[in-house]
């Protein structure tokens, strides 16, 4: 059993009869009263993302999980496909189960969670940027440079992401996974 001293970013508890992947939280001391941790948890079962309030010292049951690399194979309409880059296993994951899916480019590695009870993969984390190459954006227009002006973009995995007017189609393009917005150009 770990107590709310113990929640951190990437966690998996067991609550409410599901299991959960802390995606935020926040350690909270009021001037007036007990601490307490708030906290945004996704269920790695459906994907369903809820806010809970922990009062200090809670007790929570955390869920022993391993971790392993997988590179990323295919896409097929319904799950995605992986393969652990170790043993050379195959594992299949529905779209919830990601965070980006949009993202993922095939030979991507990625870290994927597994329950030690069980075998079954929780989560998936992604690396903390991905280089992608844009595939259709408009062209610049010469003198609508105002201050941080963009313009839509997609990029070869059909993700669309905003990018400054400088960028156009074949540019190789760098994109935060967390928060899916774009980093900067790379130059080859």
């Amino acid at each position: 059993m770990a107590t709310t001293s113990d929640i951190r970013n990437g966690l998996c508890i067991r609550y409410n009869h599901d299991i959960y992947k802390i995606v935020e939280f926040l350690h909270v001391k009021p001037g007036k009263g007990p601490a307490f941790v708030r906290t945004k948890l996704k269920s790695v079962t459906t994907g369903k993302v809820l806010e809970n309030t922990f009062s200090a010292g809670h007790k929570i049951e955390e869920i022993r999980v391993e971790t392993h690399k997988f590179q990323f194979l295919y896409e097929d309409g319904e799950f995605w496909h992986f393969m652990n880059v170790e043993d050379y296993t195959q594992i299949r994951l529905t779209e919830n189960a990601l965070d980006m899916p949009k993202l993922l480019k095939e030979g991507e590695v990625v870290t994927i969670q597994i329950n030690t009870e069980d075998n079954m993969p929780l989560s998936v984390e992604m690396p903390a940027s991905v280089i992608l190459e844009v595939t259709h954006t408009e062209p610049g227009v010469k003198g609508n440079t105002a201050t941080n002006a963009t313009k839509p973009a997609t990029v070869e995995t059909g993700f669309e992401v905003n990018v400054p007017l400088f960028i156009n189609e074949g540019d190789k393009i760098k994109i935060e996974t967390e928060k899916g917005t774009y980093k900067e150009r790379i130059k080859e």
